[in-house]
Parts: C-alpha cells; sequence; structure tokens
C-alpha cells in the first residue's frame, strides 16, 4: 500500500505543474446521425470517404480492432519512410476505446473519420520533426513534434511518455507516436469536458474514474 501511494503521489507530483489551457485537443467527433440524414448533409469529399470506408468495414459498417490494425498496417507498408514494427491489436484495442464516443465496441464512420485525419495531420508532424530521416523521430526531436500536435509537454510529462512509448535509445517509431497521440488527444478531450468551469481542476469518484482509465 506504502509504495502504491509513493507511485501515484510521484505521478501527480510529475504532472501537477501542466497547465491543461496550453493543450490543444482536436474537436470532439460529431455525434452519431442516422444514415439517410448523414448522407444528405455530406459534401463530395465526405462521400467519397463514405465509399472508401464502407470498402474498409464491411457490412456492418464498423471498424473493430483487429480490421483498424489490417488498414494501419496496410496503409503503413507502403510508406518506406515511416519506421514501425507494425499496428499491434493490443495498440489497436486501446485507440477504439479512446474513439469509440457510443461504447459500441468498433468506429462508426464519424469516429473513423476523425481518428483518419488525425493520423494523416499526425503523420506529417511525424515526418516533418524526423530531421535526420531515420523513419523513426529521436529524444531530441520528440518534444518539438509533441509541441506541434497541440500538446507541449514538460520535462517530466515527457520523461514518462518516453519511458512507455520510445525504445531503449529513446527513439520512438510512427506506431508508437499516433498510439500516444491519439490516447493523449482523447484523455485531453475527455478532461477538458469534465472541466466545465475551466478551472483546470476536475472531481471523480471511483466509479468515474475506473470508467476512464481502464476503457481506454
Amino acid at each position: 500500500m506504502f509504495l502504491t501511494k509513493s507511485l501515484i503521489g510521484g505521478i501527480i507530483n510529475i504532472v501537477s505543474n501542466i497547465d491543461p489551457s496550453h493543450f490543444r485537443p482536436s474537436d470532439p467527433p460529431p455525434p452519431r446521425r442516422p444514415l439517410n440524414y448523414a448522407e444528405a448533409h455530406e459534401n463530395d469529399e465526405e462521400k467519397q470517404f463514405r465509399k472508401v470506408f464502407q470498402q474498409l468495414a464491411g457490412d456492418d459498417m464498423e471498424v473493430s480492432p483487429n480490421e483498424l490494425k489490417d488498414i494501419l498496417n496496410r496503409v503503413i507498408s507502403r510508406h518506406s519512410n515511416l519506421k514501425t514494427d507494425g499496428f499491434s491489436i493490443e495498440s489497436c484495442r486501446s485507440m477504439v476505446a479512446v474513439m469509440d464516443s457510443d461504447s459500441t465496441g468498433k468506429l462508426g464512420f464519424h469516429e473513423f473519420k476523425y481518428l483518419w485525419n488525425n493520423i494523416k495531420k499526425w503523420q506529417n508532424i511525424y515526418l516533418s520533426h524526423d530531421k535526420d530521416r531515420s523513419g523513426t523521430i529521436g529524444s531530441r526531436e520528440l518534444p518539438h513534434a509533441f509541441q506541434a500536435a497541440g500538446f507541449p509537454l514538460n520535462d517530466q510529462l515527457y520523461k514518462l511518455i518516453i519511458r512507455r512509448y520510445s525504445d531503449e535509445n529513446g527513439d520512438m517509431d510512427f506506431d508508437n507516436f499516433i498510439g500516444c497521440l491519439v490516447r493523449l488527444d482523447a484523455m485531453c478531450r475527455a478532461f477538458k469536458t469534465l472541466d466545465k468551469d475551466d478551472s483546470g481542476t476536475i472531481d471523480l469518484d471511483i466509479k468515474e474514474w475506473l470508467q476512464l482509465t481502464m476503457y481506454s
């Protein structure tokens, strides 16, 4: 128990001097609407994306973690300038969980489109900050990459992220970079949603804490 309290206390001390107003998470995906309504109000780009989505998602029009894994790994296999071990099923389960706004266990059209657009944006950031063209982002390049993505991290939180998502040399490959940002973006969106008065603090009971942390 002492070890647990010390660990939690240490993490709280590390992140306590973070100002959440400096973080710029993406706008949340729009709420799910009836298919007929959605299709009637889509522009040409959205209609084209929906056709692609229908091919990827299959008959149920939902992308499962396994389907997401196949989609992402097919895409990155075409990019030799992105070093990666491939997206794991656990990483894809986590991405689906934090993007699954209606708790179906899968991604609908708008949830997938939101994730896809973020991945494209973060891919550009990844490539632009891979200065030595190694295919990974080195430890010196990472703080600037996270800041460009909208998340200026303090040194302590940055070191925690390095330990969790980087290799033993402090380098982060593409799948870990995306997995980290998907989670960071979702947690910041959740915080801003719960921080009704923009005070920079929120109150959670144990049930809310577990719901927020266990399905993510």
